[in-house]
């Protein structure tokens, strides 16, 4: 049974709307409280070590997290895990300083088999995707597919340029970068390795 939870972390704030389905629980981690005060959304728990926030609400449950060998993302997850959400829908993942993003995607893959992971920004939604991946509703959107760091025999459906039997290699600079979806379904396929699948929003 899905149970899911959207989590903010302390990235670029979305300035689109966030549609937040009403069955979903809303975490975030400190420095992010500020977000969803300007967003108007009580979040259900804050995580963190609280350095980001001047005082602690009075509404909000809290979990203080002072372990400095964790990022705040990580330890989110963990929480998230222990109490057995399966899906979790990541905001305000990236912005302001890079590595903080590649640390989160970092993060992302090596929690990637215990929970689905898909962040969102104003232009796209990322996510580390399974073997066999279908994607629904895409038409006429740009689909990129990044290796992390390789994927080997990648195939597509549905793309204006299909892939067929290639390898992808970030190392050798063989990416699969703004392709397009000429059809409202998108099937893609491999046999080896990770890809970090980007989708226009």
């Amino acid at each position: 049974m899905m149970k899911k939870v959207s989590l903010f972390l302390n990235g670029e704030k979305p300035s689109l709307a966030v549609d937040l389905a009403p069955s979903h629980s809303v975490y975030c981690v400190d420095g992010a409280y500020k977000h969803l005060q300007e967003l108007k959304i009580i979040p259900d728990l804050l995580i963190g070590d609280f350095d980001s926030i001047e005082s602690l609400p009075e509404n909000v449950k809290y979990i203080h997290t002072p372990n400095q060998n964790f990022t705040d993302f990580e330890k989110a997850l963990k929480i998230i895990i222990k109490h057995e959400f399966t899906h979790v829908d990541v905001f305000a993942a990236n912005g302001l300083e890079q590595d903080h993003f590649l640390g989160n995607m970092s993060t992302a893959l090596k929690y990637k088999n215990k929970l689905e992971i898909k962040f969102y920004d104003d232009r796209q939604s990322y996510y580390f995707i399974q073997k066999k991946t279908k994607l629904t509703h895409v038409k006429g959107k740009i689909i990129s597919l990044f290796p992390f760091p390789k994927a080997k025999k990648v195939n597509s459906s549905g793309l204006k340029y299909p892939l067929r039997n290639l390898d992808l290699n970030m190392q050798k600079n063989k990416i699969g970068t703004r392709n397009k979806a000429l059809k409202d379904t998108v099937a893609i396929e491999f046999k080896k390795g990770t890809i970090l699948l980007f989708v226009q929003r």
